[in-house]
């Protein structure tokens, strides 16, 4: 049963969690196009109480209990954890809009595979094509949604050509760090059979000091973004209410309930609660890329991430009503497709040719097949 309700958990909170997270982040974006700084602080405070919660001990009057992994290796995790984040939300800041964002970042599973390829792994020819296959169809499903959101993928009008070069660039050194850190991670869970919850709760709390130079731009971009109008839902939720009304008092439990919610969404501004739900919703991504890496290679984290960033193209496009055209059917073909392929090559084929190798060895031990 937990074996079925592990990979059920990690895919909900990685679909789930990420694919909203992306809506909340363009709301933010939107208002204040510089706020990736608190944007970032924001999730790694929260990630750090809500993770506290699974590294302390109640018998020891709730303190931090040891960790498996040496403290300063962890300093080094959070150090480029920090690096990350900072850099991928700093791009923001350069007018990169968030489908160009989201298509640089689908570069991760090419970097990761080059990371581990340096590191001296092997992969095998259908792994390599899956995910060169993988990364053309998220760029074709991304350009594809953006002609369909009439977003630019170019520099456009609304940045200059060096804003967007610096945008890039920042974006790619992120690439980089993030596969050096994928590997990097993947190590330590072999070495030290740490939990991912470790992992999660030490990543974000060393790298919180880091934070401290930043306090006067933090409290800028806050304010800013408290300054904004609140969500405006009455006239979405109506057609909700009406129904409400039809079936049942205005005072039934159903009605009650729409009513309610729409208060306390329209109540706090929209740059906060927009920047509360996104760090909500990190949370969940990040939990369960945590427990997807401490139970998969890198690689298949990064496969596992593409996919999820295709479902959040096709997610928008089916809820904001635009057409899935000719490019989003091929790119969901081909993400789909090489995901598949991945998987059956990772998790059976090659798994199956190691075991035949085995049992070959194991029958025709090297002194008999020198003998031969």
């Amino acid at each position: 049963m937990i074996d079925v309700l592990v990979p059920l958990i990690t895919t909900s909170l990685i679909f789930g969690g990420c694919c909203t997270n992306v809506f909340a982040l363009e709301g933010i974006i939107k208002s204040e196009p510089s706020s990736g700084l608190i944007i970032t602080f924001f999730q790694f405070v929260f990630t750090t109480a809500c993770a506290y919660l699974t590294q302390c001990d109640p018998s020891q009057a709730y303190t931090v209990r040891k960790p498996r992994i040496p403290i300063q290796k962890w300093v080094f995790v959070a150090a480029l954890f920090y690096s990350i984040n900072m850099l991928n939300n700093w791009a923001f800041a350069y007018k990169i809009s968030v489908p160009v964002h989201i298509i640089l970042r689908s570069f991760g599973s090419v970097t990761t595979m080059i990371a581990g390829a340096l590191r001296g792994k092997r992969y095998s020819t259908l792994q390599v094509a899956s995910v060169v296959l993988l990364t053309v169809g998220v760029l074709v499903s991304a350009w594809a949604d953006s002609e369909g959101k009439g977003k630019s993928m170019s520099v456009g009008s609304e940045a200059s050509a060096s804003d967007f070069t610096t945008g890039l660039a920042i974006l790619l050194l992120a690439q980089l760090l993030a596969a050096y850190q994928g590997a990097y991670t993947e190590d330590l869970y072999a070495q030290y059979k740490a939990e991912w919850t470790e992992n999660l709760f030490y990543s974000h709390l060393l790298s919180l000091p880091l934070f401290l130079p930043f306090a006067e731009t933090l409290r800028h971009h806050y304010t800013r973004l408290a300054t904004t109008a609140p969500l405006q839902l009455r006239s979405v939720a109506e057609p909700w209410l009406a129904y409400a009304r039809r079936e049942g008092a205005p005072t039934g439990s159903l009605y009650k309930t729409l009513e309610t919610l729409c208060t306390l969404l329209e109540r706090p501004p929209r740059g906060i609660l927009f920047l509360v739900t996104n760090a909500i919703t990190q949370l969940s991504c990040i939990s369960g890329v945590s427990l997807l890496a401490a139970q998969s290679s890198a690689v298949t984290v990064t496969i596992v991430l593409n996919i999820r960033k295709l479902v959040s193209f096709i997610l928008s496009t089916l809820l904001f009503g635009h057409v899935m055209n000719a490019k989003m059917v091929l790119g969901a073909t081909l993400v789909f497709g090489s995901g598949a392929l991945y998987g059956w090559e990772t998790s059976w084929r090659l798994p199956r040719a190691r075991r035949r190798l085995a049992s070959l060895e194991a029958k025709n031990p090297a002194g008999e097949r020198k003998h031969q």
